[in-house]
């Protein structure tokens, strides 16, 4: 499908390239035969010195689940490859830098409530008391 499409474009391209070139050829009738043939050489001395770069098609080439895009018959050479293994690495490093965060804070909470259990005037056996669970919420009902 996608060749297709690249197919019509290219041929509307050319169409369009034809038209502009005749349109061009039409007024070069009735120019003077000397400014004709300058005109002539310098469109010849510009095809010679134009530069055909190499066309680069973007190819995608998909088997089973897995897909990839390539450019052409290219090698991945060195730097290509650190492209792709550093957002990787980068990645697996930012994880390891967030687990590592949130181990410690969550290890810093259960410090603070470890200090404030030991600390408080209660013994830590009147914590899991299911009476002192009743005796918390009829406190709070009776307060203002």
């Amino acid at each position: 499908m996608t060749n297709s499409r690249q197919h019509q474009t290219s041929v509307l391209l050319d169409r369009y390239g034809l038209k502009v070139a005749a349109r061009l050829s039409d007024g070069t009738d009735a120019l003077p035969h000397d400014i004709a043939e300058r005109l002539r050489v310098a469109r010849l001395q510009a095809v010679a010195q134009r530069k055909v770069a190499p066309v680069r098609v973007a190819t995608s080439v998909h088997g089973g689940s897995a897909a990839s895009l390539t450019f052409g018959d290219e090698k991945p050479n060195f730097w290509g490859r650190m492209g792709a293994a550093v957002p990787l690495v980068a990645l697996a490093a930012g994880l390891i830098v967030i687990n590592v965060l949130q181990s410690d804070n969550r290890a810093n909470e259960l410090a603070e409530v470890d200090i404030a259990l030991l600390t408080d005037d209660l013994p830590p056996a009147a914590y899991a008391d299911p009476g002192f669970a009743q005796f918390l919420k009829a406190e709070r009902s009776r307060q203002p």
